[in-house]
């Protein structure tokens, strides 16, 4: 029901890029914390919502465009996710070396 809530705050006040609203703001508006307003905008993108963001901002996406460039930004963001893993993974192997420390 929270999401909802988001929800139709973004449908309502923050429609189009010309609308966006930051995460500071929407936390406070809502009463939230960051990390719950970046579940509740998670759940809802999940859903096939097309709740878009810049480095500004969240708004309810109006075009294919917005929803693309919110896209690209995720895929940069899992793509360094994944180059830490790698790292953290080739640190774990030095391990397994004598002394069981990596320096």
């Amino acid at each position: 029901m929270q999401d909802e809530l988001l929800l139709q705050y973004l449908k309502m006040v923050c429609r189009g890029k010309k609308n966006m609203i930051s995460g500071r703001t929407l936390e406070t508006r809502l009463h939230l914390s960051g990390n719950e307003l970046r579940r509740r905008i998670h759940r809802l993108r999940c859903r096939g919502l097309p709740i878009a963001a810049t480095r500004r901002g969240y708004f309810y996406a109006e075009t294919a465009a917005d929803l693309y460039a919110t896209i690209l930004q995720l895929q940069k963001l899992r793509d360094g996710t994944d180059a830490a893993i790698r790292g953290l993974e080739a640190a774990m192997e030095r391990f397994g070396e004598p002394g069981g420390r990596s320096g």
